[in-house]
C-alpha cells in the first residue's frame, strides 16, 4: 500500500509540474495534461495506435530475450574463469566505450530495414550492460563460499548452480531495471529509420504533423513501458531473489 500511495504522490506531482510547463510553454510547445489524455482515449479506439505499440514491445522483449540468453552465461563464465577473462578483457574494454548506435547504419544494410535490425540493435546494446555486470558480480563472489561447496563434494556444474548463479542473480536484476531506461530511449531512435510502425515513428509522424498532444501521447507511451518494465524486474527480484530482501 505504501507503494502504490508513493507512486500516487510521484505521478501527482508529475503532473502538476507537466501542467505548469504547459501553461508557461503554451499549448504550441507543450501539451497540456488534459489534451495528452484526450488524444490518448481517442488513440486508443484505432487499430493503428495498438499496432505501433505492439511492435515497440516485441521489439523491446525480443532485445531483452537475445542479450541476457548470449550476455549472461558468457559474463558468469568470464567471472568464472581468471584466464578467460583475462582473454577476453581487453577486446571487451575497447568495445564497451565505443557508442553502438553508430553501428545503426550497418545493422540496417545487413538485417534490413525490417524488426531485425531494430532488435540487434538493442540487443547490441543490451548486451555489453548485463555482460560486464554479470561478470562483475560473478568475480565478486567469496572464495569461502565457492571453497565451501567443493569441499562437500559438489563438482563446478554445482557451484554454478547454488552459489555463483544465486549470488549474481540481484546484480543482474538490477542491471535489467538499469538497461530499461536505456532500451527505451534507443527504440526511440532505431524506430526514426525505416519502419512504419513503432512508438518512435508515432513520434516522428506526429511531429512532422506538428501534432503536439499526439507527441506527448508517444512520450507518455514509452514512459509506462520503461515503468512496466523496471517493476516487472523488481518483481521477479523479490520473487526468486527473497534471501537478499531479509
Amino acid at each position: 500500500m505504501n507503494r502504490r500511495l508513493d507512486y500516487l504522490w510521484g505521478i501527482l506531482v508529475l503532473i502538476g509540474l507537466w501542467q505548469v510547463g504547459s501553461w508557461l510553454g503554451g499549448p504550441n510547445a507543450i501539451a497540456s495534461p488534459y489534451s495528452t489524455l484526450a488524444t490518448l482515449f481517442r488513440e486508443a479506439d484505432t487499430a493503428r495506435f495498438w499496432r505501433n505499440v505492439g511492435a515497440s514491445s516485441f521489439r523491446i522483449m525480443a532485445a531483452l530475450c537475445i542479450s541476457f540468453v548470449v550476455a549472461v552465461p558468457l559474463g558468469l563464465f568470464l567471472g568464472s574463469s581468471r584466464r578467460a577473462d583475462r582473454i577476453a578483457r581487453p577486446l571487451i574494454y575497447l568495445t564497451y566505450p565505443v557508442p553502438k548506435i553508430v553501428f545503426l547504419p550497418l545493422a540496417l544494410l545487413i538485417f534490413g530495414l525490417g524488426d531485425l535490425s531494430k532488435i540487434m540493435m538493442l540487443a547490441l546494446i543490451l548486451f555489453f550492460q548485463l555482460l560486464i555486470t554479470t561478470r562483475d558480480a560473478a568475480r565478486g563472489v567469496s572464495r569461502s563460499a565457492k571453497h565451501s561447496l567443493l569441499s562437500l563434494g559438489g563438482n563446478r556444474l554445482d557451484l554454478f548452480i547454488h552459489v555463483i548463479w544465486p549470488a549474481t542473480l540481484p546484480a543482474i536484476f538490477t542491471a535489467l531495471r538499469i538497461a530499461t531506461g536505456t532500451v527505451v530511449a534507443v527504440l526511440f531512435f532505431v524506430e526514426s529509420l525505416g519502419t512504419r510502425f513503432g512508438m518512435g515513428f508515432y513520434i516522428l509522424d506526429a511531429w512532422g504533423r506538428a501534432d503536439i498532444p499526439q507527441i506527448f501521447v508517444g512520450i507518455l507511451v514509452l514512459a509506462v513501458m520503461g515503468v512496466i518494465l523496471y517493476e516487472t524486474f523488481d518483481i521477479l527480484e523479490k520473487i526468486y531473489c527473497r534471501w537478499s530482501q531479509l
